[in-house]
This record gives structure tokens, sequence and C-alpha cells, in this order.
């Protein structure tokens, strides 16, 4: 990497810290901080959502899907556009009006409205941990991007160079900070893919005669996957656009419940089909200029196929365009890991420690965060796969809330005692399933057995408690 594009890089991160510390003077309590004072507009909050779900790890991962079978890995991101539209119709009328009345922080602190305190600290406790492994895989998704791309820099170095300055922003600014670089970080992303990564990259491999004989013909179909892979996006994506503390968040931070709703439908559109397509064709590029030997000292044997779209752009752009790329792919990895801790964070400090009404509440908020970091920064040291981890926590908090939420939304009577089962029941099989790697029926994940046991043990307790069979 040349100096000039070294500087840029330099020059965005250094800015991004300055957004840290400007809102840090500018957030006077827990509700600047956590939902950014409530009066944020469409534009901010939709670009913000969908910087914050696609961010740098389904980046780096839509490119590894790419690299390995194609267009179809752009299903992936079908089921965050069903999520989003769904999640806006179903659930922001329910939720947006209630939550600024009550002056809701967190994603629990609705569960507690409609059941009670024991299944707010349940899933305060669910979510924090699932937000510390989602942390964790953008914090290695960024540092996969550093370790391609600078000479010289090992993957463990670039963790903490990455971390370290994710970290730290979000730690002084808050939700604010969060949503304001969101923004700037998502339109930054677009510019760089789709007016200097993607025809850069495709002049570079040879066009479309290069791409059709270099590849087999799956790679170009929309088909050429499993109906259980589908199954197992879906069952894993939908669901956190109902139980995702980020999203939530977010609904609290809109202006009135309409604003949530037209981000949230801005959000679906750049999901699926924009991101999508660019993540997944970038990474079949990718894998064109490693079959041609475009990719000096890699092969199918030692380049890892979320590491070839950063290996392709740091190979192919020119000097000063290589910088805003990468610029471009830390600000979606910037913008997906700072909203992470937040909810971390949020979750911890108002749902299970409940510290959120001090006087000192915004220290302990910042404290709170910086600690979370760490421990991602840690966990990130231990992985490999960044789109394994991504959907491993998604599982996790999925099978663990997605009953109980969906009881609250739409049952006329929910019952707190089953809902108190259901998630302890739900997160626990899924956790152990994946810590046991356990093999499962016809391949589906984890999580679908995980939310299959969670609702069976809602329908059971709910029973049980109605003839006064069980109570706590």
């Amino acid at each position: 990497m040349g100096w000039i594009d070294l500087s840029i890089f330099c020059i965005y991160l250094t800015a991004m810290l300055g957004v840290g510390v400007y809102f840090l003077r500018k957030n006077k309590n827990t509700d600047d901080y956590f939902v950014g004072g409530r009066k944020l507009s469409s534009i901010h909050i939709g670009l913000s959502v969908v910087a914050t779900d696609v961010g740098g790890g389904f980046s780096i991962g839509l490119g590894g899907l790419g690299f390995t079978m194609g267009l179809s890995g752009s299903w992936l991101l079908f089921t965050g556009l069903l999520g989003a539209w769904l999640s806006a119709v179903l659930l922001i009328p329910k939720v947006a009006g209630l939550a600024r009345r009550k002056g809701f922080l967190s994603f629990p602190q609705f569960l507690e409205f409609i059941f009670d305190k024991r299944v707010a600290l349940i899933a305060g406790l669910i979510s924090a941990i699932g937000y510390l492994g989602f942390t964790s895989s953008q914090i290695l998704a960024g540092a996969k991007l550093a370790a391609s791309t600078f000479n010289g820099l090992s993957l463990n170095n670039a963790l903490l160079i990455m971390g370290t300055i994710a970290v730290v922003y979000t730690v002084l600014g808050g939700l604010k900070a969060v949503i304001y670089t969101d923004t700037i970080q998502w339109i930054i992303l677009m510019i760089g893919l789709i007016f200097i990564g993607l025809p850069f990259a495709y002049y570079e491999i040879g066009g479309y005669n290069a791409i059709v004989n270099t590849l087999e013909p799956d790679f170009l179909s929309l088909r050429a996957i499993s109906w259980q892979q589908i199954v197992n996006w879906m069952f894993t994506i939908i669901p956190i656009w109902f139980i995702g503390m980020t999203l939530y968040q977010r609904i609290y931070a809109s202006k009135n419940t309409q604003t949530a709703q037209r981000g949230w439908f801005i959000a679906g559109l750049f999901e699926y089909p924009l991101m999508a397509f660019i993540g997944v064709m970038l990474g079949m590029f990718a894998r064109v200029a490693m079959e041609n030997q475009l990719l000096p000292g890699y092969n199918a044997t030692n380049l890892d196929a979320e590491m070839g779209l950063p290996v392709l752009l740091k190979t192919v752009l020119p000097v000063g365009f290589l910088g805003i790329v990468l610029s471009a792919y830390f600000s979606a990895i910037m913008s997906t890991a700072d909203s992470c801790l937040m909810a971390a964070s949020g979750n911890l400090l108002t749902d299970v420690f409940r510290m959120h009404n001090r006087t000192n509440s915004l220290r302990l908020s910042q404290v709170l965060t910086l600690i979370i970091g760490t421990i991602a920064l840690l966990l990130a040291l231990k992985m490999t796969s960044v789109l394994e981890l991504m959907l491993h926590s998604y599982s996790f908090m999925v099978s663990g809330m997605i009953i109980p939420v969906l009881a609250a939304l739409f049952a006329k009577r929910p019952n707190k005692i089953a809902a108190l089962f259901s998630m302890l029941t739900g997160g626990s099989v899924t956790l152990l399933l994946i810590l046991l790697r356990v093999p499962l029926p016809l391949n589906l994940d984890a999580n679908i057995f995980g939310i299959s046991a969670s609702l069976i043990i809602y329908l059971l307790v709910a029973s049980l408690s109605k003839t006064k069979q069980i109570s706590i």
C-alpha cells in the first residue's frame, strides 16, 4: 500500500474518532447515549439500520459466499429484505409509540412491560452475549481486511488496532455518534464499491469473457443453492429483525412511528438487491482472479475465501483508489461493531444491572461499553470465520427470544412463566448443539431445533400454568 492510500485511510480513522469526541460533549444523559435523544430522521435511521445489519461482517461474508458459490449467495440478504419489511409492518406500530410513552432504552424493557422483570433479565443476558459475539465478528472482519491489505501486518496485530479504534469512538460518542457515522460510512461504502471497486475489478480480471470461461455455470445461477440453506438463513436472519437490540434502539431513536417504518423500508431495499449482489459479485471476481493467477502468491490452498475480496482490491486498485475503498469497507465494519457494542452495554446497564436511573449512569454506560469491547476483542483473537461467528450469534439470540416476542405481539394473553421457560430452553438447546457440533437432520441449523423446542415449551408451560399445575 502506497503512502497516499495510507494517508487517506488514516484521515478516515481520525475523522471517526473525532465524531466520537464531538458527541462526547453533546451527550447529557442515557437517553442521549442509548437512543440518540429520540429525534432522528428516517434517512439517518434507514442508513444506520442497513449499515449495522449488513456491515463489514456481511460485506466480507458475502464476498466469501461469492467466492465459494457465486450469485446464489445473494439469497442471504434477501432474507434481510423480508425481515426488514415484515418488522416494519408487524412490529414497529406496536412498539414505537409505547416506547416513547414509557421511555424505553432497551429491547428487554418492552418484554418487561408485557411479561415481568425476570423475562427482561434473561432477555438482557441473551442479547448481551449474542451481541458480544457479533461485535467480535466485526472486529475479526476488520482485521482480515487490514491484514490482507497492509504488508507485514499480522492478523492479531490488525485485530488489536481495529478493535481499539472501534471501541474507543463508541465509548466516547454513544448512539448519536454511531448513527451519524453510520450514515457517513454507508455513503462512503456505496460510492467506493459501485464506482471504484466493481468497475476496476471487472476490468482487471478480463470482463465477462473471463468470468464465464473461468467459473462453473452454477456460479452464475441463482438456483445453485439447496432449500435447506435458504431455510437456515430464513430462520436465522428474519427473526433477528424482531429481537435485535440494535434495531429496537433505532425504533426508539426515531421521531415517530412513521419515521421508523420509512427507515426500515429504505434499509430493506439497500440490503437486497443492492448490497447482496455487490458483495457476491466482488467475491466472484476474486475467485476469477485467483483461478487465473492474478493474485501473486495466492492459490486455492492458501487463500481463505473471506480474504479473497480484500486481496483482490489490494491487487487491482490503483494508488489513491485503494485507500478510498479500504476506508469504505472499514466504514461498514465499524458501523456494525459500534452498534453491537452499544446494544450489549445497553442490555447490561438497563436490564441486568438496572443502573440506568442513577446520576452517574452515563459514565457507567461508557465503562460497560469499554469492558464489553475489550472482551469482544479477546474473543475475536480466538476465532477464524467471520460469517460463522455472526450466524452463530444470531442463532443463539433468535432461538432464545423469538417465541416470547411473537407471543408479546400476537397472543391475547401472553404468559410470563411460559416466556421465561421458553427463553431458557431455546437458547440452551441451540448453544449446546453448536458447541457440541451435533450432526442434525437434513443439514438444518441448530437454531431451528432451538426455536422448535422453545415453542413446544412455551405452549406446554402456558397450558400447565392455566390449570395451576406450574407456577414460579
